[in-house]
């Protein structure tokens, strides 16, 4: 690698993307990239793990079409006024081009398609709750600079849709994608986060109230990571979703909404657990968990080659994805090229270890080394994965915890951002809407954003805005994002 992680973190990322093949950002259309092999196996991996997640708590897949008529999408004003600068629109088909008599959004996220279906699907008190999920991708005309698996015009996630007889129970939809965030993006991917409710001026178009994500790059900037809102009943009057209570009276449902952003981790993914020889996969989501090298020496390549072969059978029947690299590399050119794509264990087989029937084990996060015994290797390959996944979330935690950061006052707070990065702590006014103003000279001074008040605690504000200089009435956090 030719950039240090901790040095020039930007060309760093890029290096890696393009090193170890993840994505070709030649395709010429600006802000569409191709996604190539390593990257589509790890992303498939995590929609499994997210996936399976989503049905076991009452999720059932579906797929919708991709475009949304213009009459559905501006149904809900607030919705169609927050992302309509950001669509695509098809209208036109045919060899010649032809004016289609109503033109379609490519989606840009599918409430105003989903919605469209809850109407017919959704009668009765007995059809409630109804919990889907699809797994698809969307388009955005996004006009800020765009970067892989960061920021683009097309990216790939997974969007839950629900509707719910009453308030009470969608907030408990609302609490559920929460802890589904924590059980499978920062237990599973090691990536961690802290969960904010955003203010008024920043939730989602349409939404009562939106709880988001945000993790952190080596380099203090912020990604926002899956959110989830509470629509109230305002896209169900939008499209007539009604529904017969208990008591025979109609009602409106009450829906929620929730997107995480496999794109986007995978770009989280890159920055967390890279290091200056390229990728580090968390096990259960690395395309090679274990990659064979046999060391040959002449005169005995047959022994080494037939030995590296039965490992490498006896590991992949015992459900291990594993690779044997009998290229022409030498050993070295082996190792980097397995390294710098992440592959969490390395075995390296030869003639000494066909002889004393044991193989040596080598972790990519660490680069220890260990010897282990043939009748051992399966089981020291699953306790290393564990370990691995361990000592990854560990780290992370660690660095994520080295970003967050307090301000009394305005200075304090700018010598933060420009410095070091990261979520900074502070007194606000609002996050109403009389608070827009003081977060909008924030930005103008410092590109920073107001991200939210925070979820998971109550935090009660000692002191007055950093701004206007008002009393306080939440402690909200500051940052720099994506």
């Amino acid at each position: 690698m030719k950039f240090k992680k901790n040095k020039n973190f930007s060309e760093w990322y890029s290096e890696v993307i393009q090193e170890a093949e993840l994505a070709d950002l030649r395709y010429n259309i600006k802000g569409f990239i191709v996604n190539r092999w390593l990257a589509v196996k790890a992303m498939k991996l995590m929609y499994a793990l997210y996936e399976d997640e989503l049905e076991r708590t009452g999720h059932k897949p579906h797929w919708f079409p991709a475009l949304i008529p213009e009459k559905n999408f501006v149904k809900e004003a607030e919705h169609a006024k927050g992302f309509a600068p950001e669509v695509f629109w098809v209208s036109g088909a045919g060899s010649s081009g032809k004016l289609l008599a109503e033109k379609f959004a490519m989606r840009p996220t599918s409430e105003t398609a989903i919605m469209q279906m809850f109407k017919e699907w959704i009668r009765s008190w007995r059809d409630l709750p109804y919990k889907l999920y699809q797994d698809c991708q969307i388009w955005r005309y996004e006009t800020k600079a765009t970067r892989p698996f960061l920021r683009g015009r097309e990216f790939h996630w997974i969007e839950t849709h629900c509707a719910f007889v009453n308030q009470k129970d969608a907030e408990v939809q609302v609490l559920q994608d929460m802890k589904i965030t924590e059980k499978i993006m920062h237990k599973e991917f090691a990536i961690p986060f802290m969960f904010f409710r955003r203010p008024e001026w920043d939730k989602f178009k349409g939404a009562v109230y939106t709880f988001a994500c945000d993790s952190l790059f080596p380099n203090g900037k912020i990604v926002q990571q899956p959110s989830t809102h509470y629509f109230g009943t305002k896209f169900a009057q939008a499209f007539d979703v009604k529904f017969i209570d208990k008591n025979e009276k109609e009602q409106y449902a009450h829906t929620t909404a929730y997107g995480p952003a496999i794109w986007r981790m995978m770009g989280s993914l890159i920055a967390t657990h890279g290091d200056d020889k390229g990728l580090i996969f968390p096990p259960k989501i690395a395309p090679v968990q274990v990659v064979i090298v046999p060391i040959l020496f002449k005169g005995k390549e047959k022994v080494v080659l037939e030995g590296a072969r039965e490992l490498h059978k006896y590991l992949k029947n015992s459900g291990l994805r594993v690779e044997l690299d009998l290229t022409d590399k030498t050993p070295g050119n082996k190792f980097y090229y397995w390294e710098l794509r992440g592959t969490p264990i390395r075995i390296e087989i030869g003639p000494r270890d066909i002889s004393s029937k044991s193989v040596t084990m080598v972790r990519r996060d660490t680069g220890v080394k260990s010897n282990v015994k043939a009748t051992k290797i399966l089981e020291e390959v699953n306790r290393t994965n564990d370990l691995i996944l361990i000592g990854l979330k560990r780290k992370a935690d660690a660095q994520f915890s080295q970003f967050i950061s307090s301000a009394k006052t305005y200075s304090e707070l700018k010598e933060i951002i420009d410095k070091k990065g990261g979520l900074v702590r502070t007194n606000w006014c609002s996050v109403s809407k009389s608070g827009e103003a003081c977060a909008k000279k924030l930005k103008d001074k410092t590109t920073a954003e107001v991200r939210g008040v925070r979820v998971d605690k109550n935090e009660r504000p000692t002191g007055n805005c950093i701004i206007c200089g008002k009393p306080a009435k939440v402690v909200v956090y500051i940052g720099k994002a994506y």
